[in-house]
């Protein structure tokens, strides 16, 4: 999740946000760090599956539009192999 962060990073990085914001107030950040953390993952699964599934309907398509041809193909009197 956090890449190449290792523990001595995240030790820093808590340090610095605690100087910056305080005992009191670090909880609250880090809620709403996390609320908004888990909305973007929300959201990026929600246009991931949009996007499968056009990805989907176009295939559909494609298969539609193949049936229709041998079908039409079939019908004008083709001889098949």
């Amino acid at each position: 999740m956090f890449g190449n962060i290792g523990l001595p990073e995240l030790l820093i990085i808590f340090a610095i946000a605690l100087l910056i914001f305080g005992p009191k107030k670090l909880p609250e950040v880090g809620r709403s760090i996390g609320r908004a953390l888990r909305e973007f993952r929300k959201t990026s699964d929600e246009i991931k599956e949009k996007i499968e599934e056009e990805i989907e309907a176009d295939e559909l398509k494609d298969i539609k539009r193949d049936i229709e041809k041998d079908i039409k193909g079939h019908g004008e009197g083709k001889k098949v192999s």
